[in-house]
């Protein structure tokens, strides 16, 4: 397994962003996903994304079984939301590891939390996801979605052996239609992915990225 780039890695916030402009759009607009409110937010702000990368969400989807479907849980988070996150994750791993440099902190919280200075989800251009059956069920994809490293012990990292064989089947089958749809895996979380970001644009080989942070609120 080659090695991960975490988002607080040099190389990821150096990357340009050339603005496309492209606007934020409700993914629960025509009922193509499945949507799971758990991170549903006062503003509704969870449910949007770039209008691309819902496209590409809804061509992953044409790519599944027949019987199982995305099942879409976030997507454009506001930058005062991320910091919040950022900052309370950092604050547990402080309290856990006082011997930690800051520069230590920030790294370890960025492999479950992105910086908010490069937030993929601030950029409307990452989604967390998982798979469902038909009747919206939730398959087995090895830990809950949204686990971090501590309490799963490792295995919220995609490529995780310490899963059974139908997780790790799950996830395969999730990356497959997901890569093929040219959206890229942050590879400390199986259930996130983006287009257009800064972290896409160093993954995919891009000289920029096309999606920069949004400020405001889709609805605001």
């Amino acid at each position: 397994m080659s090695e991960i780039v975490l988002m607080s890695d040099p190389k990821v916030a150096v990357i340009p962003v050339v603005e496309c402009g492209e606007r934020l759009v409700d993914v629960r607009a025509g009922g193509s996903l499945l949507v799971d409110a758990r991170k549903q937010d006062p503003a509704d702000a969870f449910a949007y994304l770039r209008e691309g990368v819902l496209e590409r969400l809804l061509k992953a989807q044409t790519m599944l079984p027949r019987g199982i479907r995305l099942l879409f849980v976030e997507g454009y988070r506001p930058p005062s939301l991320q910091r919040e996150y950022f900052e309370e994750y950092a604050g547990q791993l402080r309290a856990i590891h006082p011997q930690w440099s800051a520069g230590q902190v920030h790294a370890a919280a960025s492999r479950y939390v992105s910086p908010p200075d490069i937030a993929p989800h601030s950029a409307g251009a990452a989604v967390d996801l998982t798979l469902a059956d038909a009747r919206g069920h939730e398959l087995d994809l090895g830990t809950r979605l949204n686990a971090d490293p501590e309490e799963s012990e490792g295995a919220c990292y995609t490529h995780a052996a310490n899963i059974s064989e139908e997780a790790r089947a799950n996830r395969r089958l999730l990356g497959t239609v997901l890569t093929a749809a040219g959206l890229v895996n942050y590879p400390t979380e199986w259930w996130h992915w983006s287009f257009g970001d800064r972290y896409w644009a160093l993954i995919a080989g891009k000289t920029a990225a096309c999606c920069g942070p949004v400020e405001t609120t889709p609805l605001g």
